[in-house]
């Protein structure tokens, strides 16, 4: 009997052992977890919801998904997209629910379906699950295909599991909050402001969305965004950095137009209690505060100087970004296994035929609403597809 041993069950590990025994049910498949149980991230994602998937309608390129392995999410979802992902969980009894966010999570708002759907399948069709087996080199296994999906390994644990020759990039943390030093906008705790564009100084990322004041800096979809695309620069720079905030989320000639308008139909009124649609009057008291404005100037005091001061400070409001904050329960590592010794198309070591990759391990990351998770059910299928089809 053919046998695949896979290492880790996470969500790629548990679905490419699924796809596979479905296809070649002689395959003795065993699936090794370090862990207590299977598909503990599962269980977290999403606020315990879990956002399995996405619709991708909003994502223009599939680089803003994925900075990291947009090359290899290409391929793999032309094998398995997020329809595929929807109807495979449908026709197991999971009902789904696309979000106006296009974020996709199962009508019971339950995580524990998602991962209980898996459990069951991987019972029936015989699938080996041994727990509290962590597998720290390659070398004590007997099989004739290995699949790694043990994603979030640091770089040195990667190096002593996998051949010598196996190149590994640098293991960071993805997705996270900043900690920022500024009390005076760290007392805004709570506030949201729906449209922000982020970036760094001195950089070329960029994001947009919606941006959460916290109590310990800025959290929101905007800011995980940023931490994903500058995931490895931050790490380089010990996370500290230089966060610019556009308010408006747009260019400075709009925001002057905007400003124009204001001072038009609200001339005599005081600034504090006149301010742009879209921004809340606590933000705006902080920002009018920002730009060293008096509490009692009218909107016709101004002047060209206290004009100018507002534009910068809506549209390139800046805070020093002094630390990571972990997002929630969930985490996702930069870097992994090196894709330049891979096969794109069956995601099988170039130098060891039979060694195969999937998930986290890879060096593909995305950002948050539901992508990682679309990237470990399609690495998964695309393995399991190959070994089958080989074996």
């Amino acid at each position: 009997m053919p046998k695949t041993i896979i290492i880790g069950a996470g969500a790629a590990g548990c679905f490419c052992a699924i796809e596979l025994k479905r296809r070649r049910p002689d395959m003795d498949v065993t699936i090794y977890e370090a862990g207590a149980k299977p598909l503990a991230k599962v269980a977290v994602t999403g606020g315990g919801r879990c956002n399995l998937t996405n619709s991708f309608a909003a994502i223009s390129r599939l680089a803003e998904a994925y900075p990291r392995g947009e090359q290899v999410m290409k391929r793999a979802l032309r094998a398995f997209s997020q329809q595929d992902t929807m109807e495979w969980f449908e026709r197991e009894g999971v009902a789904l629910l696309t979000q106006d966010d296009e974020c996709v999570f199962p009508v019971s708002q339950d995580a524990m379906q998602i991962v209980r759907t898996l459990e069951r399948l991987m019972r029936e069709l015989g699938v080996k699950l041994v727990c509290n087996k962590k597998i720290t080199s390659l070398s004590e296994l007997d099989a004739d295909c290995i699949v790694v999906t043990a994603g979030g390994n640091s770089k040195a644990a990667l190096q002593a599991m996998l051949p010598p020759d196996i190149g590994i990039t640098d293991t960071v943390p993805s997705l996270f909050t900043f900690k920022i030093a500024d009390e005076s906008l760290r007392s805004l705790m709570g506030t949201v402001a729906e449209n922000v564009a982020l970036s760094l100084a001195g950089t070329a990322f960029r994001s947009h969305g919606t941006l959460l004041v916290t109590d310990w800096g800025v959290s929101g979809p905007a800011t995980l965004k940023l931490s994903s695309y500058a995931a490895r620069y931050l790490a380089d720079n010990a996370y500290r950095a230089t966060m610019l905030v556009n308010w408006l989320d747009r260019p400075e000639s709009e925001a002057r137009q905007l400003l124009d308008d204001c001072i038009s139909g609200n001339g005599k009124k005081f600034v504090a209690n006149a301010h742009p649609e879209g921004i809340t009057e606590r933000l705006w008291q902080h920002l009018q505060q920002r730009a060293g404005l008096r509490g009692d100037l009218r909107w016709q005091e101004l002047g060209s100087k206290g004009f100018n001061k507002l534009v910068s400070t809506l549209t390139a409001d800046s805070y020093q970004i002094t630390g990571r904050a972990r997002f929630k329960e969930e985490f996702v590592t930069c870097g992994g296994v090196d894709l330049a010794g891979i096969d794109l198309n069956t995601l099988e070591s170039k130098t060891h035929p039979g060694l195969f990759f999937a998930g986290e391990v890879l060096d593909i990351d995305a950002v948050t609403g539901g992508f990682n998770l679309q990237a470990a059910w399609s690495t998964g299928y695309v393995v399991a597809c190959t070994i089958a089809s080989e074996k």
